[in-house]
């Protein structure tokens, strides 16, 4: 097993669900956390916490993914003591709707590509060249089952995690024969954020697509996320992909009345 303490990660969208319980559990092994996301209060919030429970040692950054200039001015930015990225947790993703390609509504496919696709390449663009540089270092992609089975109403959503899929591979691919890690963890159902975002803040909608089945949990999550980081460093995991128990395809739920 690899020690984690003192290990400098990046986490986007750290601001709730995967990302705030991945920060949880890298803050119990003693790492160092930059923290990203839009809603810096939250973030705030979650420093104190970490900073309370764990002594953490936590930076927290106001970023959008989607803007790429914004990224690049933030990862230039970072203290010098804060520069040298070893874990980067490309965590920020969202899903909109369930409209059919003859529906669908522009805008949500534009924040879907946005933040799912370019979001993930403008992080790692800028921080996998200081990885390569130290020759050290671990990418980790959140992707999704929806990366690996389409699924009714999932067109534009599916097609940015096969994208992640690809990426994930492509990057194994560019950082061949240095020791720089890529790894894809990709989860099934999850009770998170997920389904309020999809639904644009509809909690009545959003609570019915777990109700009835016992859904993966964001720690069950960041568990993953940890193990794979603390692995030796002749082992890189690449893809992961974690159902629940009651799921057995993204289409196919086991739902109790």
């Amino acid at each position: 097993m690899q020690n984690l303490k003192n290990k400098i990660v990046l986490i986007t969208g750290a601001s709730s669900g995967i990302g705030q319980a991945s920060a949880v559990e890298f803050a119990k092994l003693g790492a160092k956390l930059v923290l990203a996301a839009r809603r810096k209060e939250r973030l705030d919030v979650l420093s104190a916490k970490l900073s309370k429970e764990y002594k953490s040692e936590v930076l927290t950054i106001s970023l959008d993914v989607r803007d790429q200039k914004a990224v690049q001015k933030a990862i230039e930015g970072l203290p010098a003591e804060w520069a040298e990225i070893d874990i980067l947790l490309n965590n920020a993703g969202l899903s909109r709707g369930l409209e059919k390609i003859q529906e669908g509504i522009i805008q949500n496919w534009e924040e879907m590509i946005d933040t799912n696709i370019k979001g993930l390449l403008y992080v790692t663009r800028a921080v996998l060249p200081g990885m390569i540089q130290r020759n050290a270092g671990h990418i980790v992609n959140i992707g999704s089952i929806a990366g690996h089975e389409i699924y009714p109403g999932g067109n534009v959503y599916n097609a940015t995690k096969y994208a992640v899929r690809a990426l994930n591979k492509a990057m194994r691919m560019d950082v061949f024969g240095s020791d720089i890690r890529v790894t894809s963890i990709d989860p099934g159902m999850a009770e998170t954020e997920f389904s309020l975002v999809r639904f644009r803040g509809d909690a009545e909608k959003a609570k019915k697509v777990y109700q009835g089945t016992r859904p993966l949990q964001a720690g069950d999550i960041a568990e993953a996320v940890v193990w794979s980081c603390s692995r030796p460093p002749h082992v890189n995991i690449e893809d992961m992909v974690i159902t629940a128990t009651d799921q057995a395809a993204a289409a196919m739920v086991n739902r109790k009345q």
